[in-house]
């Protein structure tokens, strides 16, 4: 497409209604989009395993597997549906998580292609799970925390069977732990209890360096049983355990009510009751407890915070499967655009599905400039590359057009370039201009073996002078490794 681009219809605003009619030209408006860490912790919530049966309703939106298609920009807990949207939208108003649900009815994954797979995220939450894990799922769960994955147990008291399959969340978790194929010899160093405790609110443990009793949303002193278990800890089978709030009257290696634990180069939390993550708001129907807001517990500084370490955000470790093993996988979220703007960071509008230019395939693609005057435009996904991969390569496929006539200069570009989580620019694999304008697309590729073992963020920049438009359209990317 050449001369100046035509604004896309689905972001007119009034203004640029108003230009139009006053001008009689086509005119872009430019929105901002909103500020993001430049590392996203990628956050996956299980709803494939039962956790809506009966009064259940542990999920963070009724939109799956994308809680922002129910509410792109929620700022309370009722703008999206479900007993956990507090949490999600606690998360999501950060600007630094990315949240997806497993929808019920599909099964968890490490090392595959589907947007939902374990590679693609940091930490795996388990809200009460009541079916039991398959043979693969429990590998693949298994083997994303050994990799550097953040795993997140709740459960609940012994007897909680909700879809009366003959297994409640006590027995579903212990079996994860116990028969699996990666580790069954204690690997996290705790056992959950067969308990059903009435009532309580277990206290926290002095430690003023913990990372989850004391992280950036806020301190933790309480949280609240309300029909709930504990777990007895085995600091001989995994010296990392340890018990953060305890049931009253008890310590040490026994009443542990919240724990947490590593596993390989991965984390891990326990809860011992679902009832303080509970918002109170979710589905007709259910009959829910609002433990989130409990005025004498802290439950949603424990969730938040240790959500947060999970992912490795306290310490600037990354998760996401970092381990110093690999499998064969493609590491991108929604590599083709075809989810639409989701898990990747852009600019208002860039992600389209517009006519104005052509996917590659598919119908979405990244549009980057292509408006005629001074703009920049940025695309970028963070991402872990395990330790143990030797090989690792990006590629997209790239097109580029233009109104610029010239054959010497570089006007307009678009840069490719490999940051670290604090946003420091490690690399810049390429430059691209007006002066690459071809017709069709054209496949690029390139190296990132060097940073195995680290977080890095993937991120395109496009910045187009104040005359003569240039358009840099991307599709089809990958991030291999092996």
């Amino acid at each position: 497409m050449l001369g100046f681009r035509r604004s896309r219809p689905r972001l007119t605003t009034a203004l640029a209604v108003f230009g139009l009619l006053a001008t009689g030209a086509a005119v872009q408006t430019s929105i901002a989009a909103p500020a993001h860490a430049a590392t996203t912790h990628r956050v996956l919530f299980d709803n494939g395993h039962a956790e809506t049966a009966g009064n259940a309703d542990w999920i963070v939106s009724t939109s799956q597997p994308d809680p922002l298609g129910q509410d792109s920009s929620p700022s309370s807990e009722t703008d999206w549906t479900g007993a956990l949207s507090s949490w999600g939208v606690a998360l999501q108003e950060t600007g630094n998580y990315s949240l997806k649900t497993l929808p019920s009815g599909s099964s968890l994954s490490y090392g595959g292609s589907t947007t939902t797979d374990l590679s693609n995220f940091d930490t795996l939450v388990l809200p009460e799970p009541n079916t039991l894990f398959t043979t693969t799922e429990k590998t693949a769960i298994m083997t994303f925390v050994k990799n550097g994955g953040g795993l997140f147990m709740v459960s609940d008291h012994t007897g909680a069977d909700r879809n009366n399959d003959g297994y409640d969340a006590v027995e579903v978790l212990n079996d994860l732990m116990t028969d699996n194929s990666v580790d069954s010899t204690d690997p996290f160093g705790f056992s959950i209890d067969s308990l059903s405790v009435s009532s309580d609110y277990p206290s926290a443990i002095s430690d003023s360096s913990d990372a989850v009793l004391h992280g950036s949303f806020g301190t933790v002193t309480k949280s609240l049983i309300a029909s709930g278990t504990t777990a007895t800890l085995k600091p001989a089978d995994n010296s990392s355990v340890k018990g953060l709030l305890y049931r009253t009257g008890y310590s040490g290696n026994t009443g542990a009510f919240f724990a947490t634990s590593t596993f390989g180069s991965g984390r891990v939390a326990f809860w011992g009751d679902s009832s303080p993550i509970d918002d109170g708001t979710g589905q007709s129907g259910n009959t829910l407890y609002d433990g989130w807001n409990d005025t004498g517990a802290t439950n949603a500084a424990l969730a938040l915070n240790a959500t947060e370490w999970l992912a490795g955000a306290g310490s600037g470790d990354g998760g996401g499967g970092g381990g110093g093993t690999c499998t064969a996988a493609q590491l991108l979220g929604n590599n083709g655009f075809e989810s639409g703007a989701t898990t990747w960071t852009a600019s208002s509008g860039v992600i389209t599905n517009s006519s104005g230019e052509v996917a590659r395939t598919g119908s979405y693609y990244a549009w980057l400039d292509g408006y005629g005057s001074a703009r920049t435009d940025t695309l970028s996904q963070s991402v872990t590359i395990p330790s143990g991969c030797t090989t690792a390569t990006l590629g997209f496929y790239l097109h580029v057009d233009t109104a610029e006539t010239t054959t010497s200069t570089a006007y307009d570009t678009l840069k490719a370039q490999i940051l670290n989580s604090s946003g420091t620019v490690l690399s810049t694999l390429a430059t691209f201009s007006n002066l690459n304008a071809a017709s069709g697309f054209t496949q690029r590729s390139f190296s990132l073996a060097s940073y195995a073992g680290q977080s890095v963020t993937i991120k395109f920049t496009g910045t187009e002078g104040s005359t003569l438009q240039t358009s840099f359209v991307l599709d089809d990317t990958a991030l291999t490794v092996s």
